[in-house]
């Protein structure tokens, strides 16, 4: 199926499953999202992979003698090859030695604030298992969850819900954001997490990343894995704008440690 058709059916079944269902991710904004950038993508290829009965947006890039593979989950109301944050590392650290696949999380209308995508984190669940299958199907014994921002909420969703058995790393960008007068419902489950953890921050974050880091580094060591690290970026923010370098080296250093 070429991918014109593949995005006709997507549309089709998500108004479908949108009817039955009631309130839910906004999967028209998701087409539109795919619409913008699937004919732009030159670095690595598309991939329609299926979840919960639908398909959405992942965007695979193989590196040479993969070290291991990075699964990336892009922030609140973005896309798989946003030009801050994701499309840097999606690509850059493939020039590392990781592979990684870039996927669409659930979105809203462009107005919703995170008390908003709460209700929607369970629908981040399938999506991230099928990123994980994928890559284990292509042939990836080692795999990192990478996720920014709201990604960052629905991944510690997912690890709360389900545990972190099925990821051999977990990488936080700008992890705890959230919205004015809008606290976390639940804290992250960092101090029960068996895999090592980065948690790595801009110094221009926004105020409640940084007054909750050292909550944070205290959690993660709790959880006693000695590969674990709280990094801060210097000059960065919370979109790690112009820092997509950096922001790679960072990473992919990391990583590199691991071994």
């Amino acid at each position: 199926m070429n991918s014109t058709i593949r995005v006709v059916a997507f549309t089709l079944a998500a108004v479908l499953s949108g009817a039955a269902h009631g309130v839910g991710p906004d999967f028209a904004r998701e087409q539109r999202l795919a619409d913008e950038i699937v004919d732009m993508i030159f670095d690595g290829e598309v991939e329609w992979l299926e979840a919960g009965g639908r398909e959405f947006l992942g965007i695979h890039t193989e590196a040479d003698d993969s070290r291991a593979a990075v699964l990336i989950l892009h922030g609140r109301g973005f896309h798989p090859d946003w030009a801050d944050a994701v499309n840097p590392l999606r690509v850059g650290l493939v020039g590392r030695g990781y592979s990684t696949l870039s996927l669409q999380m659930p979105v809203l209308d462009k107005e919703a604030k995170y008390y908003d995508y709460v209700e929607i984190f369970h629908h981040a669940y399938p999506r991230i298992e099928a990123g994980i299958e994928f890559l284990r199907a292509a042939g990836h014994d080692r795999v990192v969850l990478l996720a920014h921002s709201c990604g960052v909420h629905m991944a510690m969703a997912w690890i709360r819900e389900r545990g972190d058995v099925e990821i051999d790393a977990f990488v936080g960008l700008g992890m705890g954001a959230t919205d004015y007068q809008q606290p976390m419902r639940r804290p992250f489950p960092l101090d029960a997490m068996r895999v090592p953890v980065l948690d790595l921050y801009g110094s221009d974050e926004y105020p409640a990343v940084i007054r909750k880091a050292p909550e944070r580094r205290a959690m993660i060591e709790a959880a006693g894995h000695g590969a674990s690290r709280q990094l801060v970026l210097a000059g960065a923010d919370h979109y790690f704008r112009n820092r997509g370098a950096e922001l790679v080296d960072a990473v992919a250093a990391w990583l590199d440690g691991l071994e």
